[in-house]
């Protein structure tokens, strides 16, 4: 069994759980998504897209990609959140929280295919 592989793995997967586990629940409420959760979310992502670094291959490259979307998500989403409720301080209901949510899950979207890339290599290379 390969180490390396297994955090690998297991950060791919960390992201996306941790992306889904923000962006379900109603859209417009802000008791459904908690900032630390969002947080989390974003510290995964960013470990999950330094893992990916290493690989030359193309679909290491397309690992790659996905992850640099989830962040680049992930970070507008926080910097809504944070323009919102520190520097605006606005309620942060109805139209923020709905981008923030809408944010992650474009995120969540790329986690997948992350997700689904993962599976389908690991397919491939046991055959």
């Amino acid at each position: 069994m390969n180490l390396e592989k297994v955090i690998f793995g297991a950060f791919i997967i960390l992201a996306c759980t941790l992306n889904f586990g923000f962006f379900v629940g109603d859209i417009a409420d802000p008791r459904h998504h908690h900032e630390l959760e969002l947080a989390a979310t974003v510290v995964v992502n960013l470990i999950a897209m330094t893992l990916k670094f290493g690989d030359r291959t193309h679909i290491g490259a397309v690992h790659l990609a996905t992850s640099i979307v989830a962040v680049i998500q992930l970070l507008a989403a926080s910097l809504v959140w944070m323009w919102a409720t520190r520097i605006s301080t606005t309620v942060t209901e109805g139209e923020v929280i709905a981008t923030v949510v809408s944010l992650s899950g474009g995120a969540l979207v790329a986690n997948f295919i992350s997700v689904a890339l993962l599976i389908g290599e690991t397919l491939r290379r046991t055959r």
